[in-house]
């Protein structure tokens, strides 16, 4: 159990750091919000993949549905961040 918790902090990090790298713009987030991107990326990949009907309901998401979950929360992450900025 510790191993796959383990690892599943690794490929959120790893998921997270590709989609900062893809994400053009100045991103203040740490290395926490940056795991919990990439990791909430995974299972945001892993629902759209399933409601779509590419991945089977034991399925997870793979690499490439994982970084575009990770991409989309970090977009609206971005987006929360500005609007508060402003005010």
């Amino acid at each position: 159990m510790p191993h796959g918790i383990i690892m599943t902090i690794i490929i959120g990090f790893i998921i997270g750091v590709i989609a900062k790298m893809i994400m053009p713009g100045r991103d203040p987030s740490g290395f926490i919000a940056t795991v919990l991107i990439g990791i909430a990326g995974s299972f945001l990949g892993t629902f759209i993949g399933r409601s779509i009907g590419h991945y089977d309901r034991t399925e997870s998401a793979g690499w490439l549905m994982s970084i575009l979950g990770a991409l989309i929360l970090l977009a609206l992450y971005h987006l929360i961040n500005r609007s508060r900025s402003r005010f």
